[in-house]
């Protein structure tokens, strides 16, 4: 929010250096995120706020003055070109020759009675070039123009830096000050660019600001007038007010302004709201928008003369409501608005009118021709105004100040400072009807907090005193009753950030510490003893994942959270079996999603994990991609859902990667991942994670399951229970994601994967006696298995056998068809030397429990 000083100024006194005053602002929590300087001085920003550009222009107070231009005669040698004649002050008159537009009406009329006021620059006073692109500077010099010498200048918007207008000089209105009072005392000013976080709705008008500089600097807020000038006419007889659903609309106040002239606003109107950015339009409008940015209160003005003719002559009755599911309302912005009945809407008897707290109806808007103005100004539930800004995609002033709260009590203080405005502003026939329309079914509570003194010290770290902490919060205007050591704070009406009980003990604590000055705390060593530091034991086992599946080449990715069930629905192929014994859990849904592609929260890695593959598939041909994360399972008989973490893994694209030795590898010329692959990826990982039994642990069995190609899929099994699958995507599925390549994937239960993992490694001497090497090959069915068979040989080969390992599968003549033959390379050792015959005696043991228990025989 822009905060021009100049306004700042007219409710509380500033004693302090701009830039001071900003530094003391943000370290309050009223982040100062810019300072722009108009024609004043720029001093050193404090660290952290941007300062304007390096050609910022500083009016001199002896060579730019306030010029009134007494007389405008035509130019002896020219048309187009005129020569004013400028009292500054001295005594004389300033002859400037000038060939600015609106100064030709007064060409020839003798002596202006008033004078025409506009800024003067006089010889040595540094410009802006008017005639130049962009800003460039220049030295005003004395220049003979067509005869006439002109040593003085009176300037446009473009000149002093006030804007790029430079179709005629800037005409100052509502002057007050003496001809050759320095400019930099009229229109110089400093305006701060606040960043305001949601706790701080209170400070969203300058108001509010001027409220938190009186409490940082001690000084005295003034605060404006409230009271308004009505007549005799009661309110009641030209309309009524009818709230439906006061949770959504807690108050509504309104006033008839009538007779009004609408016109153009005066200048220090159009200059305040031009200094916060918005644009003048009207009288009537701008002075809703001038209390709004004032008081951090909104309001609207109707067209009462709109509202009669749409009620048949009768006092309207305005109504607030929620709307009908499809109906319709165009707004101020010329949009035709399609409602729903979370929306609540301002209207009449014959249909809406504006939607509450957002933006008016462009039906009703003030026009040239309004005579008599309604005045709304109520308060709006905050959390339905941000959702109906989410829904109609739209954004105002109005609705970012109700968005983040405004108290019900402001809008009986912004009705009266709005209307006597109006009335001030509206011509001289305009009038104020004699009361205010009030409807607050529900009056807000009256919010009092016990402050016990220790809790300040306690909370803060600072033994303050309770004439500290009074001073503090009455600076802040709540109500402070001391009785001992315990302060019975009254919260004032425009904190609607301040809870009760002991959230309100740490609001305040909170307050008395940031106008205290954090930077005023000393940094002191803690005197309790720290607690004992337990591990994240899920935390250590996670990153260790992590780190194994990264030296692996594999790359982390963390996707949102949110999806669509059509998104997730893409991962089950047509005419696929379902999962046998899977429940589908229901959806976490959204009550009120971000977006159309975020309204649930998932129940799979996968989806997103294809979607990553299938946009940096057009980048690379080689992805090996995983993410660690939780998926969200909804309960019947709870409303929070189970949340277990889930490993998932991606391959698609070469094996190889492009080299210098290897030249460029497409996946036309090199091998593609394949299934084992990532199997051989979750078989190292299980050994890193030191799972009992190392790769041994996982088993691979042959699965079907609707993501995955039929035959190229494996469940895999920790210890007998299955824990998720894998294996070569269905290419329907793939095609959902536009993936043009294989893709090996596979989805784990994390928790069942690490549930064992020892976070303490237990080291093993190296064995001091050589092992004893030998193959074995033996001939089995084409159902078993080399993992069944590989089973028991270990189970068979006992202690002395350290390791078995699969080196050839062997097909063909002479076996008999529906036999194979696997090849093992057996390791044996043991503390002490063995000797042929022990060996032998266990090889004869492996051999007689394959036979026995899978029909093996040992191929000649």
């Amino acid at each position: 929010m822009r905060v021009p000083l100049s306004w700042l100024k007219e409710y509380v006194t500033i004693t302090i250096s701009a830039e001071e005053l900003a530094e003391r602002l943000t370290l309050a929590g009223l982040e100062v995120k810019a300072i722009e300087y108009i024609g004043v001085p720029q001093g050193e920003a404090p660290a952290g706020i941007t300062v304007p550009p390096s050609d910022h222009l500083v009016w001199s107070p002896d060579k730019i003055v306030l010029g009134a231009i007494r007389e405008v005669r035509p130019h002896p040698n020219a048309d187009r070109l005129v020569l004013a004649m400028v009292d500054y002050g001295a005594g004389t008159l300033e002859q400037v020759v000038t060939g600015a537009p609106n100064l030709y009406p007064y060409k020839g009329l003798g002596e202006l009675n008033p004078p025409l006021y506009a800024p003067l620059a006089l010889e040595g006073a540094e410009i802006y070039d008017g005639h130049a692109e962009g800003r460039q500077r220049m030295i005003l010099k004395e220049k003979v123009l067509r005869g006439i010498p002109s040593r003085a200048m009176v300037c446009s918007a473009k000149e002093l830096g006030l804007g790029d207008n430079h179709s005629g000089i800037l005409l100052l209105e509502d002057v007050s000050a003496p001809p050759g009072t320095p400019l930099v005392d009229i229109l110089g000013d400093v305006i701060f660019e606040i960043e305001l976080t949601p706790n701080m709705a209170r400070a969203y008008g300058i108001l509010g600001v001027a409220r938190e500089v009186a409490a940082l600097t001690g000084q005295t807020l003034r605060e404006p007038s409230y009271e308004y000038l009505g007549t005799d006419e009661p309110s009641e007889q030209f309309f009524s007010v009818e709230i439906q659903d006061s949770a959504l609309n807690p108050r509504f106040c309104a006033i008839l302004i009538r007779d009004v002239q609408v016109g153009p606003s005066p200048a220090w109107l159009r200059r305040r709201l031009e200094a916060v950015g918005v644009r003048s339009i009207n009288n009537i409008v701008d002075v809703t928008n001038y209390v709004m940015f004032e008081l951090g209160q909104p309001m609207h003005a109707f067209d009462y003369d709109v509202l009669l003719r749409r009620s048949g002559g009768k006092p309207p009755r305005i109504i607030t409501r929620r709307a009908a599911a499809g109906e319709v309302l165009e707004t101020l912005d010329s949009v035709k608005r399609t409602l729903d009945e979370q929306t609540i809407l301002v209207c009449d008897s014959e249909g809406p009118l504006g939607l509450g707290g957002i933006m008016g109806g462009a039906e009703s808007e003030i026009r040239p021709d309004t005579r008599n103005v309604l005045l709304e100004v109520a308060s709006w539930n905050s959390v339905n105004i941000r959702r109906t800004m989410s829904v109609q995609k739209m954004n105002s002033e109005a609705g970012v100040r109700f968005s983040r709260g405004v108290h019900p009590e402001q809008a009986r203080r912004a009705i009266g400072r709005g209307a006597e405005l109006m009335r001030l502003l509206g011509g001289p026939q305009a009038r104020i009807t004699r009361n205010v329309i009030d409807v607050y079914p529900n009056p807000a509570p009256q919010i009092v907090v016990d402050l016990p003194l220790r809790e300040v010290h306690r909370i803060i770290g600072l033994p303050l005193d309770a004439e500290t902490v009074s001073g503090i919060l009455t600076r802040l205007q709540f109500g402070v009753a001391q009785g001992g050591d315990l302060l019975r704070v009254t919260v004032p009406d425009h904190r609607m950030d301040i809870g009760t009980g002991q959230i309100g003990i740490a609001d305040l604590c909170e307050e008395i510490a940031r106008i205290y000055g954090y930077d005023r705390i000393p940094d002191t060593l803690i005197e309790d003893a720290l607690p004992d530091q337990v591990a994240d034991e899920a935390l250590l086992r996670e990153e260790r994942c992590r780190d194994i599946l990264a030296q692996l080449g594999l790359r982390e990715v963390i996707n949102y959270r949110l999806t669509t069930p059509e998104a997730e629905a893409r991962l089950i192929a047509p005419n696929m079996p379902a999962l046998d014994g899977a429940e589908k859990a229901e959806y976490v849904r959204l009550a009120n999603p971000i977006s159309a592609e975020r309204t649930v929260m998932r129940q799979t890695l996968l989806n997103g994990l294809l979607v990553n593959v299938a946009e940096n598939l057009r980048h690379s041909t080689h992805l090996r991609l995983f993410e660690i994360g939780p998926v969200f399972l909804g309960r019947a008989d709870s409303p929070l859902p189970d949340e277990p973490r889930r490993l998932a893994i991606a391959l698609c694209g070469t094996r190889e990667l492009s080299s210098w030795q290897r030249g460029e590898v497409t996946p036309k010329n090199a091998p593609l991942m394949d299934f084992y692959d990532l199997k051989g990826i979750l078989e190292t990982l299980a050994q890193g994670l030191r799972l009992r039994g190392g790769a041994r642990a996982l088993t691979f069995k042959a699965h079907e399951h609707p993501t995955y190609f039929p035959g190229r899929c494996a469940a895999l099994y920790l210890r007998g229970e299955r824990i998720g699958f894998m294996g070569e995507v269905h290419p329907l599925v793939r095609a959902r994601y536009e993936i043009g390549l294989p893709v090996i994937a596979c989805e784990l239960d994390f928790e069942a994967l690490t549930a064992d993992v020892p976070l303490i490694d237990r080291i093993q001497p190296l064995p001091t006696t050589p092992p004893v090497y030998e193959d074995i090959a033996l001939v089995v069915s084409e159902a078993v298995t080399a993992a069944e068979l590989e089973a028991v040989i270990r189970e068979a080969g006992g202690e002395l056998l350290r390791d078995v390992r699969l080196f050839d599968v062997y097909r063909g003549a002479p076996l008999p068809e529906g036999k194979k033959s696997l090849a093992y390379a057996l390791t044996y050792q043991a503390e002490r030397t063995l000797t042929d015959e022990e060996v032998a005696a266990v090889r004869a043991k492996i051999i007689k429990a394959a036979e026995s228990q899978l029909n093996a025989v040992l191929r000649a």
